[in-house]
């Protein structure tokens, strides 16, 4: 990763990241850990992308799923009680959301090429929305 990916990064961290975190919490009821491999996320030549791809292709699917299904009491204690941390990646080279995402022992994963389908945010989001359901 050279400079500019990580400046590009480091922008994104300070200021998109943290107000995905709080908007996550709100919906959720709680901080939730967040474990972000920003190494494998870092495509060269690719940072001017990165503002735009890391929201759309990671946290606003994540962020639209928890709005979803803690719109109510009984969704938003699901999600408090059974969502313990998130983990971000890129390490599959995933670019369907049915092959990058899932949920197991409390872990929501999305592991998936940032630079892809960047656009394609409504599908993710229903299918984070399903693995969450599914498991909490």
């Amino acid at each position: 990763m050279g400079l500019k990916e990580k400046r590009a990064i480091q922008e994104f961290h300070d200021n998109d990241f943290q107000a995905f975190k709080k908007e996550l919490a709100n919906w959720v009821g709680a901080d939730i850990p967040i474990e972000v491999n920003w190494e494998s996320m870092a495509l060269e030549e690719q940072s001017h992308l990165y503002k735009d791809a890391f929201s759309k292709v990671y946290f606003q699917p994540i962020v639209d799923a928890c709005k979803a299904i803690g719109g109510d009491d009984m969704g938003r204690k699901a999600l408090n009680e059974g969502l313990k941390k998130i983990v971000v990646a890129n390490t599959k080279g995933a670019s369907n959301p049915e092959a990058a995402i899932g949920f197991s022992g409390g872990t929501l994963t999305i592991d998936h090429k940032p630079t892809t389908n960047i656009g394609d945010v409504g599908a993710r989001a229903k299918v984070v929305q399903k693995v969450l359901e599914a498991g909490l």
